[in-house]
């Protein structure tokens, strides 16, 4: 076939961005309900035409293509927003954690460089701390900018040189926006923890957000018009690609300011919402709210989960909701889900154990990935289908980010071998299905929020009385896991478990402070190493802890 001569061109060839999503919302239904948060409501048209003027307002500002725009906020309405009028500019959307202290905070601000900051008016005091130490170490002065949220009255004094709704005001619609030249092109910026306290930035591209926003919505079977509710944090793996799918179905993004079981059970209702994700600790408190705040939902509603796997009494207690749970996972480096634990029609008929042990599997890979597997680290062969060889997941494919920003050696080890490598050990079941069964890396999931352990221990390690700190994952029912601190003190020298969280908690964040502390000599290795996996079994022995 001779076909040299056919190149891309302007007629047959265009980037893929997922902005292109809004547009086909907003051109095909202008009137259609976009956003809802307490008494507001836009259509999808005003939801664009706010997007635009951000966008614009950014540029006027002197912002150029590639730099960044940081974020702290709840999932309001501006969260939504931020997804493309941040973009729509050429500029890089980093939504920072709003669980984080002012330290690790002020790191980011400094590593990514950001050059506008929004803040919510119940996070700015942190965010204040946070761009102040990020200025001492060398962050040119960031432009601040308050995002009001009529939802949340606060007595906090504004900390920016204008409010969200000014800056809008400042968007000229003569001002061409620049579009996307190149779909390899940074959408976002992420930042993950890892096993050092250093957390990683984890850039996505353009091609990967189209791709996972378009794979969502096939693993959903999500038809057009959906009402999604925010009960996952946006500012996680830009809400796992949601912002974009919503707006590619032309659907209705319902705001969620706090998770709570009434105002969720509430929305569900007056809404019609139909879909929701959340690591476990979400699904869990609607499965055990009181019977009158399930009362009058009559529409299925389809809940993902990611995280740790969902068990029996989870499973039937959304059933029971008329709840249907999908099961995913993912890592922030892979845009939030990209395996599924795909429902055959099979299952349907089998005993809720069994159903619980089949739906607590990863699963096979996202539509859109390429590849999914579980292999050896050092020989990258495939492991037998057989249920018990492991190996360490790893993942090819577009959905997949560009790298971690200015860390190339991080980068090609994550990359090794031309596969994407978790750092989670699994093993692969007769019918393909992947099942973790390990963690490589010491980091602690606890309510679908990552926590490293070596940054923990450091913590402790500062403690005069402390000789040897080592903090593993604590199985918890609420939250899926929680650190905890086994100590060994200084000869001579005693610190109480309540001091030693104390101290903790003046220099973590609160979700990252150990829920016990157990004293007594730390197990090693002839070596000296630390028997983490001892730990880990005492961690897991309710008995052995408590004693």
């Amino acid at each position: 076939m001779h076909d040299t001569d056919l190149t891309p061109n302007a007629a047959n060839h265009a980037p893929l961005t997922p902005l292109i999503f809004l547009d086909h919302a907003a051109d095909l239904y202008p009137q259609r309900l976009a956003v809802v948060h307490g008494g507001l409501r836009r259509n999808w048209a005003q939801t664009r035409e706010r997007c635009q003027r951000m966008a614009r307002a950014l540029m006027q500002r002197g912002l150029q293509r590639g730099e960044v725009v940081a974020v702290m906020l709840p999932n309001v309405p501006a969260m939504v927003e931020v997804h493309f009028g941040v973009p729509m500019a050429g500029l890089v959307l980093n939504t920072l954690n709003t669980r984080l202290d002012a330290e690790a905070l002020a790191y980011m601000l400094l590593h990514g460089k950001a050059r506008v900051v929004l803040v919510d008016a119940e996070l700015s005091g942190v965010m204040q701390r946070a761009v102040t130490l990020a200025v001492e170490q060398g962050l040119t002065p960031p432009l601040v900018v308050d995002v009001p949220d009529p939802e949340f009255v606060s007595e906090a004094p504004r900390i920016g040189a204008l409010d969200y709704e000014a800056l809008l005001a400042e968007g000229r619609t003569e001002i061409s926006l620049p579009g996307v030249a190149d779909e390899w092109e940074s959408i976002s910026l992420n930042y993950t923890s890892g096993t050092t306290g250093k957390p990683k930035g984890v850039v996505y591209s353009h091609r990967g957000a189209y791709v996972n926003a378009l794979s969502n919505i096939l693993e959903w079977d999500m038809a057009k018009h959906p009402v999604y509710l925010w009960t996952l944090p946006m500012f996680h793996c830009n809400g796992w690609c949601f912002p974009w799918t919503v707006a590619a179905r032309a659907g209705v993004n319902v705001c969620l300011r706090k998770v709570e079981a009434q105002a969720i059970f509430d929305r569900i209702r007056s809404a019609g919402v139909t879909h929701y994700c959340g690591a476990p600790i979400v699904h869990n408190l609607l499965v055990n709210a009181p019977a009158s705040m399930k009362t009058g939902i009559t529409h299925t509603v389809r809940a993902m989960v990611a995280g740790a796997a969902p068990p029996a009494a989870l499973i039937e207690g959304l059933e029971s909701m008329g709840f249907d749970l999908t099961h995913t996972y993912g890592l922030t480096e892979v845009y939030g889900p990209a395996t599924v634990c795909a429902k055959q029609e099979a299952w349907a008929d089998l005993p809720l154990t069994e159903r619980a042990r089949l739906n607590a599997r990863q699963g096979v890979r996202y539509h859109l990935q390429n590849a999914a597997t579980v292999r050896d680290p050092q020989t990258l062969q495939e492991v037998p289908h057989d249920g018990q060889t492991m190996g360490e997941i790893m993942f090819r494919g577009n959905i997949m980010m560009k790298g971690y920003l200015d860390n190339p050696e991080a980068t090609a080890q994550a990359f090794s071998g031309g596969w994407f490598h978790s750092g989670d050990l699994a093993v692969v079941d007769p019918d393909g299905y992947i099942k973790i069964k390990d963690r490589s890396k010491d980091v602690i999931i606890s309510g679908g929020e990552n926590i490293s352990s070596i940054e923990v221990e450091d913590v402790l390690y500062r403690h005069p009385a402390v000789l040897i700190a080592a903090v593993v994952a604590m199985p918890d029912p609420k939250w899926g896991e929680t650190p905890c601190a086994f100590v060994e003190c200084k000869p001579g020298m005693q610190v109480s478990e309540a001091d030693l969280i104390a101290f903790c908690r003046a220099h973590l964040a609160g979700f990252k402070v150990p829920r016990k502390v157990v004293f007594g000599e730390v197990p090693k290795t002839s070596t000296g190493k630390i028997q983490k996996y001892t730990l880990r079994e005492q961690a897991h022995s309710r008995d052995a802890i408590d004693s």
